[in-house]
C-alpha cells in the first residue's frame, strides 16, 4: 500500500476519536434543542440485576451521554425480574416517542430463564441503538445500512476510515466471527467494498492468511494472539480483544492487552489501534451517534410533509346505487394503516376492529411545534326537505383534495345521534360517491361516545335526586357522618371535598376540626328542587318522556317531581366534550356545570355535588376523536355531535386541533357548521373559534337548484309524494328569487371576514341557465367563487373545481377574520346584533321576566360569555314557514338558560324542543339485520 512505510507509523486513538464524536454529536444536538423547542434525544439503558462490570459500563454511558446532551434514564430491574417484566418496560419504551434509544444490557443478571434472543428482538428496530435486533442485522447482511448499525464494527470502521485508507479493494482479514463483533464487521466491510475473509477458530493456515491482508481485524479473545511476523507492512491493524494477563510490575498484579502482540505489531504495522483506549471508546460514541440519529429520524416526524396515501379506486355506476349499496361495494383501508399514512404513531392509535380507531390526544403534545393547515368551515343555505348535500360536499371535497390533489386533508364531523338515524332524517354519512365508509359503523353506536355522555348525564342527575333526599332526611351530623366517613377510626376529605371547603373560605383540612356552622354549610346544598335544571337523557326519539314525574316509588317518600328527558345530543356534556381542548379542560368544563340554584339563590356545581372526577373517568376515552376514512381512502376525523339546534352543533375542537396539526402547514381540514350560516356558522365562529383559537380561511357554503327554488315560492314538498314540475324542470324566476336566500348567508360569512366559495351540490334536472343565474348573484355578493359539483355521483374527481377554488381562497390575503361581538357587551346587545346581522331582523323583543335572568346571569359573573341562540333552522327567521329572506320583522326572545360548562347562554327564540319524537313511519320500518350473512339492511 502506498503512504504506509515504517516511518509513518500512527496510532489510532480510540479515545480522541470518541472525543471528537462526542464533540460534534453535543454541537448537533444543541442545535436540534435551539432548532425544535427544547427538543433532546432520549436514551433508555435496561439492566436487570447488578452486575458489576455491567454497572461499569452504565456509568460509562450516561456520562458520555450527559455530555453531549441527551437524556439517559437508567430503569434498574431486579434480577428476580420475569421475562414478561422485561418485555412490558420495553414496550412501554417503543411506545414512548420521547425515548430514541433503547439499550437493554447484557448479559441478563436474572434468577429466572430469560430468552435473551427474544428480548433483544423486542426492542423496536427503530430504537434498537446497539444494532441487534434481527431487523438490522438482516438489513446488514444484505447491505441495507439504513438501519442501526452494531456499536463495536462502526466504531472499528470508523477507525480505519481515519487511517486515511480506501477501503475500496482492499483486502480484509477479520478475526473471529462472533455474532457482536466479527460477522458484522466482516458484513461492514464487504459493503465497502473490502475483499473479506473471516479466520476462525477451524481455519487453517490462519498466519498465511493474516499477512496478505491490508486491514486486520482481531477479535478472537486470546491474548497477543497475533504476532508482528504475520502482519503484512504498512497494513491497518485494528485489535478489538481487551485481556488481563499478570504482570507482578503492576499494583494489581495484572495489566490489559489486546489479541495482538502490540510491541512487535507497532514495528510492522502502518496503523494500529492500542489497547485499552483503542475501539472500547469507540463502542459508546458509535451508541451515543446511532441514539442521536435516531431522534434526528424523530425529529424530521414532527415536520409534517406530504403524505403519500394510497387512493382507493371508484366504481362508477349509473345510474348511482343506494348509499349502502355504493358503501358496501368498497373494501376500506385498514384503519392503521391509514393512520400510518397520515403520520400517526402506533401508540397514537386504539383499534375498534380494524375500520375504525380512537385517536391519542398525544399527537397535539408531539406535534405542538408544527404549524397548523388550512382550516375551512362547510355551512350551508336555510334547510330545505330537499336537501342541499352539506354532508356530501364535505367528504367530496376531501376526496378530491386529498385523493385527487394530492393536498392532505382531513375531513372533521359529528357523530350521528340514534334519534334520526332510526327517526325520519337518516345519518349523516354523506352521500352517493362522497361518504364515511362504513357507513352502517358511522351510524349505529361507532365507539361508544354517546353511550359514555348519556351515562355521565344521568349519574349526575341521580346524584341531584339523591343528595336532595339525603338532605331533607338526615341531621347535619348524620349527614356529615356520611360524607365524610370514618375508616379505620380516621376521616379525610377527597380532594373534590377540599374544592368545596375552600369555595366556601373554610381553610381547614381536618375533618374534625370543623365547627358546627361549617358542618352545617359544608354538608347542605340546600337544593331548591324547583329550580333543578339538568334533565335525564336517552339517545332515542321518544315523545312521552318531554314530561314525567320522578320519585312515585314509596321509598322515596313523597319525594316527587315534575321532570323531563332530552335526546343524548342535547345534553350540556356533549357541548363540552365538543369544546373541551384537553382532559384537563373537559374536567373543569364539567366542574362548572350548574344544575340548580340552593334555596339561597346559589348556583349548585357538579362539584358541589363532588361528581367532577367521575363524570372525568367515563368520559376519559371520550374525548379521544375515532378515526375512519372516505370512499376513496382519505381519512375523516368523527367526533362529538351536540344538538344544533339549542348547542353550537358542529364536531369537537379536539378533532380539528388534531386534524390541522397532521395535515401541517399546507394541508386543509374541513369541517361542518350545523344548518345554515345564521345558525351552524354563526355558532361555529362566535362559540367554536373563541374556545380552539383557530381562525378559519375559508366557507363552503353549499347550495342546489331545488332548494332555491322552493326559497323563491316553490310548492310545498310532501313526503313520499313526486316532486312538482318546478322542481323538475328549468324555472330560471323561481332560482332567481331564491337566490335571494343564497346571497344573505354570502353576506352572513363575509361579516367574518372570510373568502366564501359556493358549492353548487349538481342535480341532473339542473340545467345551464340556472347555474348561470346562481354564478351571477353570487358574483354580485361577493362570493369568491362559485363551483358546479358533481361529487354525490363522480366522487372526489366531481370536487376538483372545488378544491382547486379552496385551495385558491385559502391562500388569499383576502383573510380578516373577526368576531360578529365583543363577548363583553350585555347579553341584549349580543343577541340583538346576532339577530339583526344574521337573521336580518329589525329588532328584538325580550319579555321582563327574561330581561330579568339575563340580568341575573350577569350580577352572577357570567356575562363575559358568548351567546347561543335556540332558533328553528328552517327560516332565517323564527317562524319555521317563512322560506326566502324574511324582511321588517322583530325576533321574539322567550327565555334563557345557562350552559356554565360550555361556557355559553342559551337563548331561546322559538319553539324548540329537546326531544324529538318518532314520526308515523320512522325509519325503523326499512331496517333489518340478515341473520344468516350478519349483515345490516334497509339503514340507508
Amino acid at each position: 500500500m502506498e503512504g504506509t512505510t515504517k516511518s509513518s507509523h500512527k496510532i489510532l486513538s480510540g479515545t480522541q476519536t470518541a472525543k471528537e464524536i462526542r464533540e460534534s454529536l453535543k454541537n448537533e444536538v444543541t442545535e436540534m434543542k435551539s432548532k425544535f423547542d427544547g427538543y433532546q434525544p432520549g436514551l433508555a439503558i435496561i439492566q436487570v440485576g447488578g452486575r458489576q462490570d455491567s454497572n461499569v459500563y452504565i456509568r460509562m454511558k450516561i456520562k458520555a451521554a450527559a455530555e453531549i446532551g441527551i437524556k439517559c434514564v437508567h430503569h434498574h430491574l431486579p434480577n428476580s425480574a420475569t421475562q414478561m417484566q422485561i418485555l412490558n418496560l420495553i414496550n412501554e419504551l417503543n411506545n414512548d416517542h420521547l425515548v430514541h434509544g433503547i439499550i437493554v444490557q447484557m448479559p441478563l443478571d436474572c434468577v429466572n430463564e430469560v430468552d435473551s434472543h427474544l428480548i433483544t428482538d423486542s426492542v423496536s428496530p427503530g430504537k434498537d441503538v446497539d444494532g441487534l435486533h434481527t431487523v438490522n442485522e438482516g438489513k446488514l447482511a444484505v447491505g441495507d445500512l439504513t438501519g442501526f448499525i452494531p456499536c463495536t464494527p462502526n466504531g472499528v470502521l470508523e477507525l480505519i476510515k481515519r487511517s486515511g485508507i480506501n477501503i475500496s479493494g482492499t483486502k480484509t482479514v477479520v478475526i473471529g466471527r462472533s455474532k457482536i463483533l466479527g460477522t458484522p464487521a466482516s458484513e461492514l466491510l464487504k459493503w465497502h467494498n473490502a475483499t473479506v475473509t473471516i479466520v476462525h477458530s477451524k481455519s487453517k493456515n490462519i498466519e498465511k492468511i493474516v499477512s496478505e491482508a491490508d486491514i486486520l481485524i482481531v477479535a478472537i479473545g486470546k491474548p497477543e494472539y497475533v504476532r508482528g511476523s504475520w502482519i503484512k507492512p504498512g497494513a491497518v491493524v485494528i485489535d478489538c480483544g481487551i485481556n488481563a494477563i499478570p504482570d507482578e510490575t503492576k499494583q494489581s498484579g495484572q495489566r490489559l492487552v489486546g489479541d495482538v502482540n502490540y510491541a512487535e505489531a507497532f514495528e510492522v504495522a502502518g496503523y494500529i489501534t492500542p489497547v485499552p483506549g483503542g475501539v472500547g471508546p469507540m463502542t459508546v460514541a458509535m451508541l451515543m451517534k446511532n441514539t442521536v440519529l435516531s431522534a434526528q429520524s424523530a425529529v424530521q416526524k414532527l415536520t409534517v410533509k406530504d403524505w403519500s396515501l394510497s387512493r382507493l379506486p371508484l366504481n362508477i355506476l349509473r345510474p348511482v346505487p343506494s348509499d349502502i349499496e355504493i358503501a358496501r361495494a368498497q373494501i376500506p383501508k385498514d384503519i392503521s394503516y391509514l393512520g400510518h399514512e397520515i403520520g400517526l404513531l402506533p401508540k397514537e392509535i386504539s383499534l375498534y376492529g380494524n375500520k375504525k380507531a380512537k385517536i391519542s390526544l398525544s399527537v397535539l403534545k408531539r406535534l405542538h411545534n408544527q404549524k397548523d393547515g388550512k382550516y375551512v368551515v362547510v355551512a350551508g343555505i336555510t334547510p330545505t326537505p330537499l336537501g342541499e348535500g352539506k354532508s356530501t360536499t364535505t367528504m367530496g371535497l376531501v376526496q378530491a383534495l386529498a385523493a385527487h390533489k394530492a393536498r392532505n386533508a382531513i375531513a372533521c364531523v359529528r357523530q350521528p345521534s340514534q334519534g334520526p338515524t332510526f327517526g325520519i332524517k337518516g345519518g349523516a354519512a354523506g352521500g352517493g360517491y362522497a361518504q364515511v365508509i362504513p357507513m352502517e359503523e358511522f351510524n349505529l353506536h361507532l365507539t361508544g361516545d354517546i353511550h359514555a355522555v348519556t351515562a355521565a348525564n344521568n349519574l349526575l342527575a341521580a346524584q341531584i335526586d339523591a343528595r336532595a333526599f339525603h338532605e331533607s332526611t338526615q341531621s347535619d351530623i348524620a349527614l356529615y357522618s356520611r360524607l365524610v366517613p370514618k375508616i379505620n377510626n380516621s376521616r379525610k376529605f377527597s380532594a373534590i371535598q377540599l374544592r368545596r371547603l375552600q369555595r366556601l373560605g373554610i381553610n381547614k383540612t381536618e375533618p374534625d376540626s370543623l365547627t358546627e356552622d361549617e358542618i352545617k354549610r359544608f354538608s347542605r346544598l340546600n337544593i331548591n328542587r324547583d329550580t333543578i335544571s339538568w334533565n335525564r337523557v336517552i339517545d332515542t326519539n321518544d315523545r312521552f318522556l318531554r314530561e314525567i314525574t320522578i320519585g312515585e316509588s314509596a321509598t322515596e317518600k313523597g319525594f316527587t317531581r315534575k321532570a323531563q328527558f332530552d335526546i343524548s345530543v342535547a345534553s350540556e356534556i356533549m357541548a363540552i366534550l365538543a369544546l373541551a381542548t384537553s382532559l384537563g379542560d373537559l374536567k373543569e368544563r364539567l366542574s362548572r356545570i350548574v344544575v340548580a340554584q340552593s334555596l339561597d339563590g346559589d348556583d349548585i356545581t357538579a362539584d358541589d355535588l363532588g361528581i367532577t372526577g367521575a363524570l372525568a373517568v367515563l368520559l376519559r376515552e371520550s374525548i379521544e376523536p375515532t378515526l375512519m376514512q372516505t370512499l376513496e381512502g382519505t381519512p375523516v376525523l368523527v367526533h362529538a355531535g351536540p344538538f344544533a339546534n339549542i348547542a353550537h352543533g358542529c364536531s369537537s375542537v379536539v378533532a380539528d386541533l388534531i386534524g390541522l396539526k397532521l395535515v401541517g402547514e399546507n394541508g386543509f381540514v374541513v369541517t361542518e357548521a350545523g344548518f345554515g350560516s345564521d345558525i351552524g356558522m354563526e355558532k361555529f365562529f362566535n362559540i367554536k373559534c373563541r374556545t380552539s383559537g383557530c381562525k378559519p380561511d375559508t366557507v363552503v357554503l353549499v347550495a342546489t337548484v331545488r332548494a332555491l327554488k322552493m326559497h323563491g315560492g316553490g310548492s310545498a314538498v310532501v313526503s313520499g309524494q313526486p316532486l312538482k314540475s318546478e322542481y323538475t324542470q328549468e324555472n330560471v324566476e323561481l332560482v332567481t328569487k331564491g337566490c335571494e336566500n343564497l346571497k344573505k348567508h354570502i353576506e352572513n360569512a363575509n361579516k367574518y371576514g372570510i373568502p366564501v366559495v359556493v358549492a353548487v351540490n349538481a342535480m341532473k334536472s339542473d340545467t345551464e341557465n340556472e347555474w348561470n343565474v346562481i354564478k351571477k348573484e353570487c358574483a354580485e355578493s361577493g362570493a369568491a367563487e362559485v363551483v358546479i359539483c358533481s361529487h354525490w355521483s363522480d366522487g372526489g374527481a366531481g370536487a376538483t373545481d372545488l378544491a382547486e377554488a379552496v385551495i385558491n381562497a385559502s391562500n388569499t390575503n383576502q383573510n380578516n377574520f373577526r368576531f360578529l361581538y365583543d363577548v363583553n357587551q350585555t347579553f341584549l346587545t349580543k343577541i340583538r346584533t346576532i339577530a339583526q346581522e344574521m337573521y336580518g331582523a329589525v329588532d328584538i323583543s325580550v319579555p321582563s321576566e327574561v330581561v330579568e335572568k339575563f340580568q341575573q346571569y350577569e350580577q352572577k359573573g357570567y356575562g363575559h360569555l358568548p351567546v347561543c341562540m335556540a332558533k328553528t333552522a328552517l327560516s332565517l327567521s323564527g317562524d319555521p314557514s317563512i322560506k326566502g329572506v324574511p324582511v321588517d320583522y322583530v325576533l321574539p326572545i322567550k327565555d334563557v338558560y345557562l350552559s356554565a360548562g360550555a361556557g355559553f347562554l342559551v337563548v331561546i327564540a322559538g319553539e324548540i324542543s329537546k326531544m324529538p319524537g318518532l314520526p308515523t313511519r320512522p325509519c325503523i320500518y326499512d331496517i333489518d339485520l340478515d341473520v344468516e350473512t350478519g349483515q345490516i339492511e334497509g339503514l340507508f
